[in-house]
């Protein structure tokens, strides 16, 4: 009897353990479907996106920072001008620079960085105009050939902005072509912009740089002058540079980001929403996302 009671203590005790195993494997078999069903997806880490102080710029980062933190992600924007934010592609430290005008602008960077980092093969905006502007009051210069002539309106000075920008490094190029006796002054875009106001508000000489898109165009009647020689080229487009790997770490966000295209009057209405919000700019592209959301929705697809 005591024998009895043993044997079927000592079964017992062998059928818990079998059955304890037993239900150990679903465990093991759970984190392994859940590895397998987590492998390729995003990760954690937040996304870098460089930022430049230009309007279009400013615009276009806080409104992926909206995009993509609605869905989920972190998001830093990075304050650095193109030559840090290439080479910061490059080297792997930067996600996401969203501003290569090409073919012109930024060739340079383009040449240097094409072998180290991921240039989107489709622009997301495929209208953009780079060149030397005055106010349209100068009705006697209308040609870079013009300015050499009527150096002394302009205090021989072409008034730029942050040093290193592509169309910077192009107007050195215009300065040599066209052989011009004027100095091109480095600034901020910000600087640059204030000093056409308080031109054109006064009714005074000045040429810059400019681009469109660009607000300013809104505020005050500029012209672009005739490029005989081409030197800015004619019509820019605007790609998107990733950095080597960002694709398959970020596989949603970068087929969304490089799904991504804006006409003018959209990337107008986004620049207008942002600026009315300068203090806040965050503020104006939700606006702007809010009521864009078909178009959006058409990157994700």
């Amino acid at each position: 009897m005591n024998f009895n009671k043993k044997g079927t203590f000592i079964i017992l005790l062998l059928s818990l353990i079998m059955l304890l195993a037993a239900c150990s494997n679903p465990g093991e078999s759970s984190d392994a479907t859940t590895d397998e069903n987590n492998a390729g997806t995003d990760n954690d880490d937040p996304i870098t996106i460089g930022q430049i102080n230009w309007p279009e710029n400013i615009a276009v980062t806080n409104m992926w920072k909206v995009i993509l933190e609605d869905e989920g992600y972190n998001v830093d924007l990075t304050l650095a001008d193109m030559g840090v934010q290439m080479a910061s592609v490059a080297d792997g430290s930067l996600d996401v620079s969203p501003e290569v005008w090409l073919p012109v602008q930024d060739k340079s960077y383009y040449e240097e960085y094409k072998d180290q980092a991921e240039f989107a093969e489709d622009p997301w905006y495929d209208n953009g105009i780079v060149g030397l502007a005055v106010p349209e009051y100068m009705d006697d210069i209308n040609s870079i050939e013009d300015l050499n002539d009527n150096k002394d309106k302009f205090n021989g000075e072409i008034i730029g902005f942050e040093p290193g920008a592509g169309t910077m490094e192009v107007t050195h190029d215009v300065i040599n072509d066209y052989d011009l006796d004027l100095e091109l002054v480095e600034s901020s875009e910000a600087a640059m912009i204030q000093t056409i106001r308080a031109a054109v508000d006064n009714e005074e000489p000045i040429v810059a740089p400019l681009w469109q898109p660009h607000y300013i165009f809104s505020e005050v009647d500029m012209k672009f002058l005739d490029d005989p020689q081409n030197t800015y080229g004619e019509t820019e487009e605007i790609f998107m540079a990733t950095r080597d790997g960002f694709e398959s770490d970020y596989e949603d966000v970068y087929k969304w980001m490089t799904n991504w295209e804006l006409n003018d009057d959209e990337l107008g209405s986004l620049m207008l929403d942002v600026q009315e919000e300068e203090e806040n700019p965050i503020e104006g592209a939700k606006k702007w996302v809010e009521e864009n959301q078909d178009v959006i929705d058409e990157w994700k697809e």
